[in-house]
């Protein structure tokens, strides 16, 4: 049966943003300081999930410059296409070794049917967090990112995301950065809005770092970010 949970539009940010605002007041004075957050949604598929891969343990500006070049190399941008490329070019686009593979493996099952990524989109999220941590280099961190940008999936909270932690712990005026445990604990009273309170919070954390200008915010992700 086909998933019946609504993905994030414009219109559903907006009014998950008023209500979040209404039940915490630390959220409320992020919107009352910076303005709703953007959408920061990605199309789906295998781009996406090869950009994320990309973003594994580096900062977005250096992830996005790879993909970037990635783009020029093969154009579309397609597993065959990703599979045409050799270690060489793979390493001058700026994957380590250990990303080329995971990404070329990637490529493998999607190029040869294995895995059917359009078929997420009617998944519950456990579901595709599970499909997706089943790939090689595919973490929960990754996984939840697409969920939460590519899929638009309303109530994901990304624990292991450090921008995200730092961003809590600001907002929240915690004396230490909260464990996963805690962070989980936290985002309890936003359910069933967690993506939107994720995204509060990053727009939070950059804005305060003076990158709330137009252009330079390529997604949601966070400047930092943990593993996979």
């Amino acid at each position: 049966m086909p998933l019946t949970t609504p993905r994030l539009t414009q219109d559903s940010l907006g009014r998950a943003v008023r209500e979040l605002a209404a039940r915490d007041p630390d959220l409320a004075a992020i919107v009352g300081r910076f303005g709703p957050p953007p959408l920061w949604d990605r199309p789906e598929g295998f781009g996406t999930l090869t950009h994320i891969v990309l973003e594994q343990q580096v900062s977005l500006a250096s992830a996005q410059a790879a993909f970037d070049r990635l783009g020029a190399a093969a154009n579309p941008l397609t597993p065959a296409r990703f599979l045409e490329l050799d270690d060489a070019q793979l390493l001058a686009i700026g994957f380590s070794r250990q990303k080329a593979g995971y990404v070329r493996e990637l490529a493998q099952v999607v190029d040869s049917g294995a895995i059917d990524l359009a078929a997420l989109a009617d998944m519950p999220d456990d579901e595709v967090q599970r499909t997706l941590v089943g790939l090689k280099g595919i973490g929960p961190w990754s996984a939840s990112i697409y969920l939460l940008e590519a899929l638009l999936r309303p109530d994901v909270w990304p624990v292991g995301d450090l921008a995200l932690v730092v961003a809590v712990a600001e907002a929240k005026g915690l004396a230490t950065r909260p464990d996963a445990v805690r962070m989980e604990a936290l985002a309890e009273p936003w359910r069933p809005w967690r993506s939107v309170a994720a995204r509060l919070f990053w727009h939070n954390y950059l804005c305060r770092r003076g990158k709330n200008l137009p252009g330079q915010l390529a997604d949601a992700a966070g400047p930092e970010v943990a593993a996979g």
